[in-house]
């Protein structure tokens, strides 16, 4: 079965939410409580239940985690993530600020996806936004 892009965005960004809540060696609530608003607020199109491959992803990512593959596992999400930049920063950067701190391995991670893995889908969306009382000419 074809995912859309937009289910694939989603096991993406679950995926990247895992990475991120794992990378500093602990979990807390709250920041799996943020991740399950974020699943709840998904609209899930796959006959995998969201459940299943939260439980699949998890295993995979502390995987790659043991073995020092986090980054590998990042880059493999570039693609998938690119399709809403936006939504992908803004849920990196609020699950790892949830529990109130955010460590080397999490600002790392975030630079990475901000200033290379995403960066161009980031600009390349705000190129084409037009900016509030800027108005376009096309001649």
């Amino acid at each position: 079965m074809q995912l859309s892009s937009q289910q694939s965005f989603n096991q993406a960004l679950i995926q990247l939410s895992v990475l991120l809540y794992q990378i500093d060696g602990k979990v807390t609530l709250t920041e799996q409580e943020y991740l399950d608003d974020v699943i709840d607020n998904m609209q899930w199109d796959s006959p995998i239940s969201v459940e299943a491959f939260l439980t699949d992803a998890i295993y995979h990512t502390r995987k790659a985690l043991d073995e020092g593959d986090g980054i590998e596992l990042l880059k493999s999400l570039k693609e998938h993530l690119a399709y809403d930049a936006d939504k992908a920063m803004e849920v990196a950067m609020q699950i790892t600020g949830v529990d109130g701190e955010r460590n080397e391995k999490e600002t790392e991670i975030l630079s990475l996806l901000s200033h290379k893995l995403l960066a161009k889908a980031l600009v390349c969306k705000e190129a084409l936004s037009p900016k509030p009382g800027v108005t376009q000419s096309f001649s």
